[in-house]
């Protein structure tokens, strides 16, 4: 027996009342709103063959990149696939895909749901697990056009279009279209207020283009929408701490930091990303940041050994070698070259292929760079500058390589290099505080190019 779910998508489960606790775990995923988890095993507990409640029970376990999360999700796909003996095919699908990711083969799961949203447009389960398995895979195309493909066949206005373009309008701007994705981000927060996902596409539209001011006043006019019960909170704080370093107010980026980023201790991964992230930054600008080093890396620590997901491993390195924990340092590039070292038939496995070619030589190049190694640096993030994408997250994420790489330059007296990195970053944002401030340090630097000596 089957109960429609709120976008008109047919649900194999004998009990509506199953349905609406799906419907409600679904729409808190939709824009991050507390505990979607919570409303699913509710459904779970009603009937406990609702094989797609199991499923996505699954998806947000593995959402998070936490490894440890990976034994409630395999818990999840046994429970389904049991009772799959009358599993439609796309139910199917959707627990190849599950079992795909859970196996690290993400890039196998996308290709089953993109399968699945050939036949059912309307499948949000899908669309979300692939959107944001695009994220962390860097794929930026698909961020834009697995959406694309799906908008025309969806009803003008209706809720799930709306959220659908939140969807679009981040991989508009991580495809450089940033007048088309701030105009359409602004319409899926206009569909839903609490949009958490638009409202940050928007905020990315802000960042990449300069305008500082207007995402300030874009993120703190909608605090009240984003921030309450949301746990998506911390990088939205996170993108209000960069508007402010770029700005150069140190104070501001450790007080929401201290305020925000960091106030609850959090050990969840996606917030422990951005806490080192916000960290590295402040270091790269010689700003003292005290003890902080130390808990992050305190935090950091319990996951060393995952070798789950490289971009998490670079942001331990970051903490550990802010930390000065050569120990943790050794531990961690240990454990990268062990998920680094795939055999043949294990080459399928995609997080074996991000550490070898960005992973590993990132996290060395950050180890370096805090031991004052700026040539070893150079040379390690010179050679993966034009493919960093493929470490995942966005391009705000990721221009702390660039940073480094521009840092590591100066400090090494590579005067015509750091000016050549500089130029790039200057003919983007040609007004930005921290620009300008590498700018004035370069011109009053005077000192000779070592590699033209």
């Amino acid at each position: 027996m089957s109960h429609e779910d709120q976008f008109g998508v047919a649900q194999m489960t004998g009990d509506s009342a199953a349905v609406r606790y799906f419907d409600t775990a679904v729409s808190k995923f939709l824009i991050f709103n507390n505990d979607p988890l919570a409303e699913v095993d509710k459904a779970i507990a009603i009937d406990p063959g609702f094989r797609m409640a199991q499923v996505l029970k699954g998806l947000l376990c593995l959402l998070g990149t936490e490894k440890a999360q990976l034994p409630v999700a395999k818990a999840a796909l046994r429970a389904a696939k049991a009772q799959s003996q009358d599993a439609s095919a796309r139910e199917k699908q959707h627990l190849a895909a599950l079992e795909a990711w859970t196996l690290g083969r993400l890039k196998e799961a996308c290709a089953i749901w993109e399968n699945i949203l050939i036949e059912e447009p309307r499948d949000v389960l899908a669309m979300l697990a692939a959107h944001h398995t695009d994220f962390f895979l860097g794929n930026s195309i698909e961020l834009r056009d697995r959406i694309a493909r799906r908008l025309p066949s969806l009803d003008k206005g209706s809720r799930l279009a709306g959220y659908y373009q939140g969807m679009y309008a981040f991989g508009l701007e991580e495809t450089g279209d940033y007048a088309r994705a701030e105009q359409i981000g602004c319409e899926s927060v206009a569909a839903d207020s609490r949009n958490a996902w638009a409202i940050h596409a928007v905020a990315h539209v802000f960042e990449m283009t300069q305008r500082i001011e207007d995402g300030q006043r874009w993120l703190t006019g909608k605090v009240d929408d984003w921030f309450p019960n949301n746990f998506f909170a911390v990088h939205l704080w996170w993108h209000l701490a960069l508007y402010s370093a770029d700005q150069q107010h140190w104070d501001e980026v450790l007080g929401l930091y201290d305020s925000r980023i960091r106030a609850t201790d959090s050990a969840i991964v996606l917030d422990m990303v951005d806490a080192s992230s916000l960290l590295w930054r402040l270091l790269l600008q010689g700003i003292d940041v005290g003890n902080r080093w130390q808990r992050m890396a305190e935090v950091w620590e319990p996951r060393l050994d995952d070798g789950w997901y490289a971009f998490n491993d670079l942001h331990a390195m970051m903490a550990f070698a802010g930390a000065g924990r050569r120990d943790l340092v050794e531990r961690l590039l240990k454990a990268m070259h062990a998920a680094g070292a795939q055999t043949t038939d294990q080459s399928r496995i995609d997080n074996g292929l991000m550490t070898r070619t960005i992973g590993l030589p990132v996290a060395t190049a950050l180890a370096a760079f805090v031991d004052g190694r700026y040539a070893e640096t150079i040379d390690l993030l010179v050679s993966v500058k034009a493919i960093a994408v493929r470490a995942g997250g966005s391009h705000a994420q990721r221009d702390v390589i660039a940073q480094t790489l521009i840092v590591a330059a100066e400090k090494s007296g590579r005067t015509r290099l750091a000016r050549a990195l500089l130029n790039e970053r200057l003919e983007l944002k040609p007004h930005s505080g921290i620009n300008l401030a590498w700018q004035r340090r370069l011109d009053s630097a005077g000192r000779p190019d070592p590699a033209l000596q």
